[in-house]
């Protein structure tokens, strides 16, 4: 008995040994993951939770043309109400008003086609006049906090940023999830290890029943 309790000793040390190579190599790993985008999230969600703190004037620009007489037939009514532009207009109104619509369905009437073109930190649209060509584009920057809140969200970020955000996320759970079980394996010879971390679960939960209604 003697002999294989002190076999298992050393066993367990390797085994110990193993583990917090591995939980910390992860930990490192992740942490180097989403370092810079934990401080923008941080950094955003302050600034999201003081929005109405934080002055900004939306900066409108406006731009007006008409379409050459030449394009004008390419306008004729396509069989579903919501449809991109015929891509040799696309070019053109890229090229005149800086606005990209290709491939975007836009909403068409029989007056008029209309694109709703929301953005990270503002908003824009643009219309055009099936009978003369008129278009107009207009463009609404409500600045770089207001970027940056966007991005934090998510809102009209598109498909790419989605992914990093879920990427991001992984990350942040493989991170918080190594430091527990690193917190488990150090945490007899630190007594106050999880008073502290359930200090971080009291909180809020005593915020959310005391101060939200």
């Amino acid at each position: 008995m003697t002999t294989d309790n002190r076999s298992a000793k050393p066993l367990d040390r390797k085994r110990r040994s193993y583990w917090l190579k591995t939980l910390h190599q992860w930990h490192w790993i992740s942490s180097a993951v989403c370092l810079v985008a934990m401080l923008g999230f941080a950094i955003t969600g302050i600034t999201l939770n003081h929005a109405a703190s934080i002055p900004a004037e939306p900066v409108i620009t406006t731009k007006k043309t008409t379409l050459p007489a030449t394009l004008l037939p390419s306008l004729e009514k396509p069989a579903s109400d919501k449809a991109p532009l015929p891509e040799n207009i696309s070019e053109w109104i890229a090229e005149n008003t800086s606005a990209n619509v290709s491939g975007i369905a836009g909403e068409w009437s029989e007056d008029e086609i209309y694109f709703a073109l929301p953005r990270a930190g503002g908003d824009a649209w643009l219309s055009i006049d099936r009978a003369t060509g008129a278009v107009e584009y207009e463009l609404t920057d409500r600045g770089w906090v207001s970027y940056f809140n966007d991005l934090h969200k998510g809102r009209n970020t598109g498909s790419a940023w989605t992914w990093f955000i879920d990427v991001f996320a992984i990350a942040c759970v493989i991170f918080a999830g190594t430091g527990l079980f690193l917190l488990q394996l150090h945490s007899r010879h630190r007594p106050g290890t999880w008073p502290v971390v359930a200090l971080g679960l009291l909180i809020p939960v005593v915020l959310i029943i005391l101060f939200i209604h």
